[in-house]
């Protein structure tokens, strides 16, 4: 078993019967320690011929693609960090071409690159240029020409740089260890067969790709390519995977720690409070014995020494936790000194957790709760922007020290779009979230975004306006829905009459089971919890009484049906 990422790379690429070569390609691979979150990547671009500055937008695109994609943050998928880049070149070349004064000095390119992470190829593709995936003897064409045909001659629909907004092609593929993926320009695919290139990687293999590359290259020259041949190569030699010992072995290479009275020192931390001590971890106060420095040092529990998924999301934690820089999320250290166990160090907070807050404000103005909901959804927000999911919202996992500043805790089920592309052994079926909080998304068996985070954190302010949850805990508590129609909720001014009609329709948007129907950003949420949305109350105060009140109705036809039953009793 491999736990990295092997591929090799070869190309070739010739102007062929015309002056300048307009075709670039570049490939990229990671170091050993980091291709499992970034992969390996490939691109190939065809500049368009009849502008003659064309081989500038293709190298432009093809090596600042790889060298953008390298730098983008561990935490963001392939989608999102590819596709952010490619939109910045697009706007980067077509802001070029509107400078220019005709389109004979345009910069057009065709663009297609894959990106090879974990077990999956993901194909990215604009224009006419190609991208295969060959397994044994087949050939496997994995994009769609963008080309339109007018008075017999064939013409790029779609480039980059031609128009503002770029529509791009993305699909994935599975991959296995043995195949090779194949980039080639339309002066190559344009006179060679998927057949006659099949027959050259079966003549000359797969041992020297630059020679494979060079041949294709050789035999559509003298098919009669007219155009610029460019063919790139890469060859999976192995994949990263690993088996459920190998991970449990990994995340247990430090012990843990007994459980910790204060004196005791760990690592040249000295414990001064025990925060607290459950089944599942541990929490204390310490002090650097060198520095002085106050931390929250966090321990699992040795209850937990074989569980390999809780474990991974103990170590997850103090790795988000160094990752998401901001003021309103719990920041995590890296420890001075060499750890001889298992914990990690986060910032010492001094204050109180929501649901404290909730016990000590039973009947809050919306003004107040405001203030901390604009500080929960900051943080929230910069999750989002490091593709991250907390999926973990609730009044425990939300501090307010001394100062009013509240702080995000807990990152143990933290999605991170980076690494859940990874594949792994450890089982991610089961629903997260805490009971009464989690998405109901979730329970259907689809995967979090931010809108579930929203679905929670929506929760906890009805929660903490009213007192109460608003859908009813048997429904909550169910580990799967069959739909959405199963969730009742109940309106937030039937337990608070004096909470205004714009925030009832507020929390009733962002409390929507089915997550299409919620607020489109968390910005959005807030606005409407800040500012009363006079259309979206309406729309509240239109309903029908069986939805805005459901069990007024059937209490009103209880009472109908009751005084008909004695009317009928006194006729008879």
């Amino acid at each position: 078993m491999s736990s990295t990422l092997q591929v090799r790379f070869g190309g070739h690429s010739i102007a062929g019967q015309k002056p300048v070569n307009q075709d670039a390609f570049a490939a990229w691979c990671g170091q050993a320690e980091s291709n499992l979150l970034k992969g390996a990547a490939a691109a190939i671009a065809d500049g368009v011929s009849s502008c003659a500055d064309s081989h500038v937008a293709s190298q432009t695109a093809v090596t600042s693609f790889l060298d953008d994609y390298a730098s983008t943050p561990y935490t963001w998928s392939v989608q999102k960090s590819a596709r952010q880049i490619i939109s910045g070149l697009n706007a980067w070349i077509y802001q070029q071409n509107t400078n220019r004064a005709s389109h004979n000095d345009s910069l057009l390119t065709t663009f297609s690159a894959v990106v090879l992470k974990s077990n999956t190829l993901h194909c990215f593709h604009v224009g006419d240029s190609r991208v295969y995936h060959v397994r044994g003897d087949t050939i496997e064409r994995l994009t769609q020409d963008h080309v339109r045909t007018e008075r017999g001659q064939e013409y790029l629909s779609r480039a980059l740089g031609a128009d503002r907004h770029l529509e791009l092609d993305y699909s994935t593929h599975e991959l296995q260890v043995g195949d090779l993926v194949l980039l080639s320009t339309d002066g190559v695919h344009g006179v060679l067969k998927r057949s006659e290139m099949l027959d050259l990687i079966t003549e000359h293999g797969t041992t020297d790709l630059e020679l494979l590359a060079k041949s294709m290259v050789q035999a559509a020259l003298h098919a009669g390519s007219d155009d610029n041949l460019t063919v790139l190569l890469m060859a999976i030699d192995a994949l990263p995977h690993e088996t459920l010992d190998e991970v449990h072995r990994k995340l247990t290479q430090l012990p843990i720690p007994p459980v910790l009275q204060v004196g005791n020192k760990i690592d040249g931390y000295e414990v001064f409070e025990i925060i607290f001590s459950g089944t599942r971890s541990h929490m204390y106060r310490v002090r650097d014995m060198e520095t002085g420095e106050q931390f929250t040092l966090k321990t699992p529990s040795l209850n937990f020494s074989e569980d390999a998924m809780y474990l991974s999301g103990f170590v997850r934690e103090e790795w988000v936790g160094q990752s998401v820089q901001h003021v309103n999320v719990m920041r995590t250290h890296v420890p001075k000194r060499p750890k001889q166990f298992l914990y990690y160090l986060g910032e010492y907070i001094e204050g109180i957790n929501l649901r404290e807050w909730m016990y000590d404000n039973p009947k809050p103005s919306v003004d107040a709760v405001r203030r901390i909901v604009k500080q929960v959804v900051a943080g929230l927000r910069a999750f989002q922007r490091a593709d991250m999911v907390h999926q973990d919202i609730k009044p425990e996992n939300i501090m307010i020290d001394a100062t009013g500043c509240v702080k995000i805790l807990d990152f143990g089920t933290v999605l991170i779009a980076g690494a859940d592309e990874l594949i792994s052994p450890l089982d991610k079926s089961v629903p997260q979230g805490s009971v009464n909080y989690v998405a109901p998304e979730y329970l259907m068996g689809e995967v979090g975004t931010f809108k579930s985070d929203l679905f929670s954190l929506a929760v906890v302010v009805y929660e903490m306006l009213t007192g109460s949850l608003p859908f009813a805990e048997k429904a909550v508590k169910q580990l799967e829905l069959k739909s959405y129609g199963e969730m009742r909720y109940i309106p937030a001014n039937q337990a608070r009459r004096d909470l205004p009609l714009w925030v009832e329709a507020c929390l009733r948007k962002a409390l929507q089971p089915n997550p299409r129907y919620r607020y489109d950003a968390l910005s959005e949420f807030l606005q409407d919890l800040t500012v009363p949305n006079t259309k979206l109350e309406a729309s509240v105060a239109k309903q029908p009484l069986i939805e805005k009140n459901p069990v007024l109705l059937w209490q009103v036809l209880a009472a109908i049906l009751l005084v008909l039953n004695l009317m009928q009793l006194l006729i008879n």
